[in-house]
């Protein structure tokens, strides 16, 4: 139970001046104000601040972006484009926020969560 209650107010932070490059997986938030080349994958909320920059992929349950993302974003609830924002990828997401003066170039699924979520891989096949 305190393990639980723990991921409930835990968080990653990526600070400004630090570069990863591959594939980061958490079960709590991530905050990104330095950079990240890969995959990102959270079941809690990514927000990319003002100096943050991602190249690769993001995929969510709740999205912020303030800094700069190339490649693709899948939110599963909602995605938040702020001013100061740009985003060159396709996304897919059940609600989207876009502010005045926020940047997007790609196209955009909107729909229900089952249509957007990662389906998970079937392990064992039928003969």
């Amino acid at each position: 139970m305190a393990q639980e209650q723990n991921l409930n107010t835990a968080h990653n932070l990526i600070a400004s001046g630090t570069i990863i490059k591959g594939e980061i997986n958490s079960a709590v938030d991530i905050r990104i104000d330095g950079s990240v080349e890969g995959t990102i994958f959270s079941k809690g909320k990514v927000v990319v601040g003002e100096k943050g920059v991602v190249n690769g992929e993001i995929k969510a349950s709740n999205i912020d972006i303030m800094g700069d993302v190339k490649g693709n974003i899948i939110s599963v609830n909602t995605l938040s484009l702020k001013t100061s924002g740009v985003i060159n990828g396709d996304i897919s997401t059940q609600t989207l926020i876009i502010e005045q003066g926020a940047k997007f170039n790609g196209n955009c699924k909107m729909g229900k969560e089952q249509e957007i979520a990662p389906q998970p891989q079937n392990q064992t096949q039928k003969k």
